[in-house]
């Protein structure tokens, strides 16, 4: 039986109606939340290094892989922005300048200091994550590790600290080594972090370090006439931008003047230098873009601590070895992660 009211429309109707208002007001929210976002997110990636670099490539398809499985796609759901300053510190400025003015969402500024710094100094609101810096504290770039504070987060390689253990493979490798040289940016504020750390550690095991210095490839021949002049029996390199550019011209110029090498990077070793012991780089990369997902999902930098590296790498370079007469400790050998033949 129908029943129609007095305007003319039936109960039945009237009820249909007041069900279909209520479907539209539940569904709304659903359907809003299934609308294209309009804007997609976009991540600046700022680097010191050439965007050629096979083991740059290896970082960012890590990274990358690593987005995807957070849920962002790039080329869908986010777009990345490089920029690479190919050895050229003075070019970060500029580049990080760019990456501001595209509006992105975050930068992820990798590989050291001066990349952190350029990007601090182009925005005090967007998010930073750092991957490279030494001391971020010591170097002025956050409040402290645990509360970073502003808009710089990230993870520490504390290079600072691992340079005692590299001096300390120096030593099982070359037990009667005295003066051992360090090439080092003075450009670049990590390094006088690092070298502060290194001078630390050769006071306990009664090393004297003969710092040279190398702002450009131009003076890393010079640097290596003057350890030869005051006779260093081995070489520490400082994990530098400009110098990991160089990596190959100073692992020949190492061999030449038989210098038992050690670095804070394995694409050293992998480009010829006797050893390496480093914070795994890959992992840093995953953890970067696990920053770079919180961050977009709405987190504060201020509100994320800085990590310290979890896994760690020591790469030896046999051929580099034999090339120097060097007879390595088994002991040295087992610990290795990897012996490059």
């Amino acid at each position: 039986m129908r029943v129609r009211t007095t305007g003319g429309v039936t109960t039945e109707e009237r009820m249909m109606l007041i069900v279909t208002l209520w479907v539209a007001l539940l569904a709304a929210p659903f359907a809003v939340e299934a609308q294209p976002a309009g804007r997609v997110p976009r991540v600046g990636y700022l680097s010191p290094l050439s965007g050629s670099d096979p083991q740059v490539q290896r970082s960012l398809d890590v990274f990358r892989q690593t987005l995807r499985e957070l849920g962002h796609v790039e080329g869908q759901s986010v777009a990345i922005e490089y920029r690479f300053a190919e050895g050229k510190y003075e070019r970060l400025p500029d580049l990080a300048t760019e990456l501001v003015h595209l509006k992105v969402d975050v930068i992820v500024a990798t590989t050291g200091v001066p990349p952190v710094q350029a990007a601090q100094r182009a925005t005090k609101t967007i998010p930073i994550i750092m991957t490279g810096p030494a001391d971020p504290v010591a170097d002025g770039l956050v409040a402290s590790l645990a509360r970073p504070g502003g808009n710089i987060t990230g993870l520490t390689i504390i290079s600072h600290e691992l340079v005692g253990k590299e001096l300390e493979l120096l030593r099982e490798v070359v037990p009667k080594v005295s003066t051992v040289g360090v090439l080092w940016n003075p450009t670049n504020p990590g390094n006088v972090t690092q070298l502060r750390g290194a001078e630390a550690a050769a006071r306990t095991l009664g090393m004297r370090l003969q710092p040279v210095e190398a702002r450009s490839p131009g003076e890393i021949d010079r640097a290596f006439v003057a350890m030869t002049r005051e006779r260093a029996g081995a070489l520490l390199v400082l994990l530098d931008g400009v110098l990991l550019e160089q990596r190959e011209m100073i692992a020949e110029l190492a061999a030449k003047n038989r210098l038992p090498a050690v670095y804070g990077l394995r694409r050293h070793a992998e480009a010829g230098g006797f050893m390496a012991y480093s914070a795994n780089e890959l992992d840093l990369s995953r953890r970067a873009a696990s920053y770079v997902d919180r961050i977009l999902r709405g987190a504060k930098p201020a509100d994320l601590s800085v990590e310290q590296p979890t896994r760690f790498e020591l790469v030896i370079n046999m051929r580099a070895a034999r090339a120097l007469g060097l007879t390595l400790p088994p002991s040295l050998l087992l610990r290795a992660d990897q012996i490059i033949e």
